[in-house]
């Protein structure tokens, strides 16, 4: 059986925290903070987690990812 790959969008997009659950950025981070307040700028810098059918569908994409 041949090796299976990683999704490289996934592997550049999501990362794996001790655990062994996905994390994310969030959006809105690029341009245009100004309108923002600080509260809402500081909840978008923090890292959000995956949903269980999430890493669900992530496993498949990123098969050799720490469990």
């Amino acid at each position: 059986m041949p090796k299976m790959k990683t999704h490289r969008g996934a592997a550049r997009r999501f990362k794996v925290t001790g655990t062994g659950k996905f994390t994310r950025r969030k959006g809105n981070i690029s341009h245009n903070r100004t309108r923002m307040s600080k509260a809402a700028r500081r909840a978008v810098d923090e890292m959000m987690v995956i949903s269980k059918p999430g890493q669900r569908l992530l496993r498949k994409l990123m098969p050799y990812a720490k469990r």
